[in-house]
């Protein structure tokens, strides 16, 4: 009953951080209908920049605000740079951009920080694990997922709340009527670029203190990906609770699988459960069912 709930702990604060990620993820596709294949090296220019400010003596949470200004910049750029002109062409095209976007930001990161694995120093989290009745919780675990849910929350209640998170959600309904009403549809993207990159890239920094950060903080990226979908693509309370139940899946995988199947199972059934089910459902829990009649 401990190791199930250690994992089932563990599993429910790395979700946290994956919901974070998945963020970035719908808020492109609910907007565009795109599928964003770079999304992993978001997250590793997040932690590597939010690595960066700590190195120089900025403290972690002023280092990941700074992050956040740095990912809306990024964000807007990349989306004015590489994808404004693809507005109205066919999705395929625009995913293709991505493809390449994902290489070239994986190369700028090698010649900007290299290959080296990097760990945050001084330490940001404790070592000493915190003890909660008969369960020891890693503290960079526990403020990780406390930080994931705040962020969360504040996205939320800006697509909620605001103006522009109205104009975004407007557009990703039905972008002809949004328009029709005065919405600009290169606002919206570049917004939701920008807002991706932040989320990423916080995410990413989280991840960082975690493993360490190299190349393959952008697997973790990618890893998402089934909780996403599982969650359904064009749902923001389908990219939270899909993150959260990926997490627990692959710490229970790890759990009580690895001992059976070594080799790092943990990293396979993600993808593994995505491909059945999406058999069964392919919108997700939460997604947009389109029907299309001929």
């Amino acid at each position: 009953m401990e190791l199930f709930l250690m994992s089932l702990t563990t599993g429910i604060m790395v979700g946290g951080i994956y919901a974070l990620v998945a963020l970035g993820w719908v808020l492109i596709y609910k907007c565009s209908g795109v599928l964003n294949l770079a999304m992993g090296e978001l997250t590793i220019i997040g932690a590597y920049v939010s690595y960066t400010f700590h190195s120089i003596g900025v403290p972690f949470v002023p280092a990941v605000l700074l992050t956040l200004m740095v990912g809306i910049v990024l964000g807007i750029l990349t989306e004015r740079i590489f994808l404004d002109k693809l507005i109205g062409e066919p999705i395929l095209a625009v995913i293709m951009v991505t493809v390449g976007l994902s290489f070239f930001l994986k190369g700028l990161v090698g010649y900007l920080w290299g290959s080296d694995t990097r760990v945050f120093d001084p330490p940001v989290f404790d070592i000493k694990p915190i003890s909660v009745g008969f369960l020891q919780i890693s503290p960079v675990y526990l403020w990780s997922f406390i930080l994931s849910i705040v962020l969360l929350i504040v996205f939320v209640c800006f697509f909620k709340y605001t103006r522009w998170g109205l104009s975004m959600q407007a557009t990703a309904d039905d972008e002809t009527a949004a328009l029709s009403l005065g919405v600009s549809a290169r606002f919206v993207y570049a917004a939701a670029w920008a807002i991706a990159f932040m989320s990423a890239g916080v995410g990413g920094a989280l991840l960082g203190n975690i493993n360490g950060i190299n190349v393959s903080v952008g697997y973790l990226g990618l890893l998402v990906l089934p909780a996403v979908v599982l969650g359904g693509l064009n749902s923001v309370p389908g990219a939270i609770v899909g993150g959260i139940l990926i997490g627990l899946l692959q710490n229970f995988s790890g759990t009580y699988l690895d001992q059976y199947f070594p080799g790092g199972v943990k990293e396979i059934v993600p993808f593994a459960f995505m491909a059945v089910f999406l058999l069964f459902k392919p919108y997700g829990l939460w997604g947009w069912e389109r029907i299309e009649r001929v």
